[in-house]
Parts: C-alpha cells; structure tokens; sequence
C-alpha cells in the first residue's frame, strides 16, 4: 500500500494514562489524568491517528477484582469518553497476570500484533504509556512513545531513541502530535527585585492546584494558598520582604509579581474565555468577583472589614492587593462581599471567589484560536 494511505495508530494505555493508576473496581475509583479530554479531543478532531487501547488489568476474575467490578466502571470510563467526542476504533485489554506469562502482557505485542501489516504505518505511529514496559512495546512494534511520567526515572540506553516525548501533561503531547504551541502549558516566571522586597513567582495556569506562594505573613501566605488551590494554577513562589517595616511592601509587591506573571503567561490571549464570575459563600459573608482580562487595570471594589487587623494582617492591605494585581495584570475587577460579617471569613471568601473566576477566565475554548476581542488584541 502506498505509504501516504497507510493508517496511523495512537497506541495508549488506560491507567496511569486515561484514568489514575489503581485497581478501578468502583465508579468511585474512577479519577481522570488532568487535561486527557481535552488533549484527546483535539487529536481525534484534527489528526487522523486511530486510537487503540492496550491495557493490563492484573488478574480480574479473581476474588480480589471481581469481573462486575472491573466491567461497570470500564464502560463508564469509554462511554465518559465517547461524549467527550473520543472514540477509541479498538480496545485491547489482557486480563491476565504477570506470573501467567502470556504474550498479551505489555510489554509483550499479543494484543496488537495484527498491526503489523502493510495496512498500518508504524513508522509514525505512537505508543502513549506510564511506565518502560509501554515503551517497550513501541520499540517492538516499531513505533516511538510518549512516556506520560512526571516522576525521575533511569532511562535504559536502548529506549531513548524510542521514547519521543517524555512528560507529566496530555497537553505536550498533544501540541506535539499536532505541531501548535497554542496547546502547551501556559508557564511564566517572574521576579522582582527591590530595595524592599525580593520576590520570585512561577506559575503554571494549566495546573493542578499544586505548590505554595511564601511571604512570611502567615494571614497572606493562607489567602495565596486559596488562590492557589482554587485557580488550579501550579505555583511556586518566595518573598522576602522588609517586614521589620511592615506587611505594606510584601503585599503590595507579591500582588504586582503575581498579576506580571499571569499576565506574562496568558501571552497574546488567543482562545480564552477572557471574562470570569463566581460567587462564594463562607458563613456569614457572600463574596461575589468578576474579572475581565481586558488589557485594561480597573478595580471596582464594595467590601468593608468589620476589624482592623485579622490576625496581624491590616484588613486595609486586602483591597490594596486587588489594586496592585489588577494594575500589573491589566485586568478589570470587580468585587463585592456583604458587610458585617467576620473579617476573616470576608477577605477569604473573596480571595476564594477571585481564584475561581480567574480560573473560568484563563479557560481555554476547544478549537477556538481568536481572540474575545472585535479589536483583534487584548
């Protein structure tokens, strides 16, 4: 068959890879790998690889992993799939286990062996795993691997020609397969050197909610915790301050270092929501933040602090922040909390509620590449 009507095949592995790694026996059990809709949507949308599962699952029949445990949350995992536009053409799963020795165990081809055939362009073709034993496979099967890994680990001399891309996040491999930056992880750093503070920020707004922004003030350091947690971005950040002063400069300078970077990595905009809205309640106070990331620094602001120090933070210093973060960020904010209720329980509901309507904002629209703009630039 001619070389440019021969099929290319996306070879991916299930858990660790679709799914977190564990024995999935209950629906419960079921918790997707970060950004694997979105990437996989992308690739079945706008390449032409099949998708092909190739999956171990140790020993179900047994009393330990029961085949009803196994079925029922293996078709929601497919159907899940399905309605987020992601069919798979086959899906191969080896219910045996490592001692049986069949050659339908990874990295054994028995699963896929019919592969080999004119039909099918290996050559270009990807085996997506977790672990050596995928690439493994792909090294048998003549194909090259993603090694979807955050973790370290000792190459074998022998795979590093096969493995193309190793990396934590579906969002490499997918810009990879599809040759468009746009789709990578959107990464920044920053840091701003005073003579009052020194401070360093990295953020990744493709995140999980992972890491810690450290001030030194322990009311700010918890408030950048919920921003961290709540906005999903991955964060990585030190400041040292003059707090022999006060809690002024810190908090004004980590707020104008944050917005810079998240200014920084959200580039040109294209594809974002670009506005976003939440409402949060904690007890006795409702906060309610909308943000725009117009290019434009505006801060509307309607809270009032029942107290003039929550802890030793003065409560003045939280709309400061908003001010200092819509300046640097170019960012319309709008925020509102009812009054008379705790101070602390205000200043977190609305650090809370401006996290999760950042998050809303920076989302990225599938397929869409235009800026939210009839200006044509944000």
């Amino acid at each position: 068959m001619d070389g440019k009507d021969r099929k290319k095949v996306l070879f991916i592995d299930r858990d660790g890879v679709i799914v977190r790694e564990c024995q999935v026996d209950t629906y419960e059990r079921i918790e997707y790998i970060p950004h694997v809709f979105e990437a996989l949507r992308e690739i079945s949308k706008r390449s032409d690889y099949l998708l092909v599962m190739v999956s171990n699952q140790d020993g179900v029949g047994s009393q330990a992993f029961t085949y009803e445990g196994f079925a029922g949350p293996a078709e929601r995992i497919f159907t899940t799939l399905q309605g987020e536009g992601i069919v798979f053409d086959e899906i191969n799963i080896d219910l045996s286990l490592p001692e049986d020795g069949l050659p339908t165990r990874k990295p054994g081809t028995g699963m896929i062996d019919g592969y080999r055939s004119d039909l099918y362009d290996m050559q270009h073709s990807f085996m997506i795993g977790d672990r050596l034993t995928d690439m493994m496979l792909a090294e048998s099967m003549g194909c090259r691997g993603f090694l979807l890994n955050g973790d370290e680990m000792d190459m074998p001399e022998n795979l590093a020609s096969v493995i193309a891309l190793k990396t934590g996040s579906w969002l490499d491999i997918a810009s990879y397969l599809l040759d468009d930056g746009s789709l990578s992880h959107r990464k920044a750093s920053v840091e701003r050197n005073t003579k009052e503070t020194q401070i360093a920020i990295s953020l990744d707004i493709d995140g999980t909610g992972e890491g810690r922004i450290t001030t030194g003030i322990g009311f700010l350091d918890h408030m950048l915790d919920q921003v961290v947690r709540h906005s999903r971005f991955d964060a990585d950040g030190h400041v040292d301050g003059d707090l022999i002063v006060d809690e002024h400069h810190s908090a004004e300078d980590v707020a104008i270092t944050l917005g810079e970077t998240v200014q920084k990595a959200l580039g040109d905009k294209r594809g974002i929501e670009r506005y976003g809205y939440e409402i949060v309640m904690m007890d006795d106070v409702v906060a309610t933040v909308a943000i725009d990331f117009s290019g434009r620094a505006e801060l509307m602001w309607d809270a009032e602090f029942s107290m003039e120090y929550i802890g030793e933070f003065p409560s003045e210093l939280v709309k400061h922040f908003f001010r200092s973060f819509s300046s640097a960020a170019l960012c319309n904010l709008y925020i509102s909390a009812t009054k008379g209720g705790n101070s602390h329980h205000t200043a977190e509901a609305i650090f809370k509620a401006f996290a999760r309507a950042m998050r809303k904002a920076v989302r990225r629209i599938p397929g869409d590449t235009r800026v939210a703009s009839t200006k044509g630039v944000l």
